[in-house]
This record gives C-alpha cells, sequence and structure tokens, in this order.
C-alpha cells in the first residue's frame, strides 16, 4: 500500500497484492487517518490488486460508511474484473464511485 496524499482535497491510496484478514488493518488504520481531515474524494487504486477476502471488501465498506458520514467520496480506480464482481454480487458497488476514464488518465497511478 502506497498514500499519495500531495492533493488534499483527493489523496490517492494504492493497493497491490492481497487485501485480505493479514493486510486489511493497516489499510484501514491509514483510510481511518485520511478521513480525520475530511477530504472531498479519496481515491482507491487497486491496479495491483490480487486477492481480496471478506475483511478487505469489509475495509471498503467501511471508509464508504465513514466517508458518508463526513461528505467524503471512496472513489474506486483501476478495479480488476475479479472485484468488480465481488462488489456487484454483494450490492457494494451501489455504495462507490468509480473513477471514469478520464480521471484515471488526469492522475495516473503511483508506482508501488
Amino acid at each position: 500500500m502506497s498514500i499519495d496524499d500531495s492533493d488534499s482535497t483527493a489523496p490517492l491510496v494504492t493497493v497491490a497484492g492481497d487485501l485480505d484478514f493479514t493486510t486489511a488493518t493497516p489499510l484501514r488504520t491509514a483510510l481511518d487517518h485520511l478521513l480525520t481531515s475530511q477530504p472531498s474524494t479519496i481515491v482507491l487504486d487497486f491496479g495491483g490488486l490480487l486477492f481480496i477476502d471478506s475483511t478487505g471488501l469489509a475495509v471498503i465498506v467501511h471508509a464508504w460508511r465513514e466517508g458518508h458520514q463526513n461528505s467524503t467520496v471512496i472513489r474506486l480506480r483501476s478495479t480488476p474484473r475479479f472485484l468488480e464482481t465481488i462488489l456487484d454480487i454483494t450490492g457494494v458497488n451501489g455504495l462507490l464511485a468509480r473513477a471514469s476514464r478520464e480521471d484515471e488518465r488526469e492522475r495516473p497511478a503511483a508506482p508501488a
């Protein structure tokens, strides 16, 4: 995981590898920290994600819930097909904003 907070209104969190019960806590902690400054948007880039379990999914939902209370949009970017499928099946898809292709071109992913 890496965080680019050079744009304080829309920090970018890049997640790579596995997001599961062994790695979810640092992401949740980082997101909670970012949410305290109440940015308008937090972008989660999942371009390097290889696997996610229910614990990882719970972190995404937690971020949405906490952000929703503070008017922070949680936007997903570079979402792998398997994650899109999981979000669709679980109904989480409707909660989250996904970046358009134009958004992705405007702000390239940070190196892992």
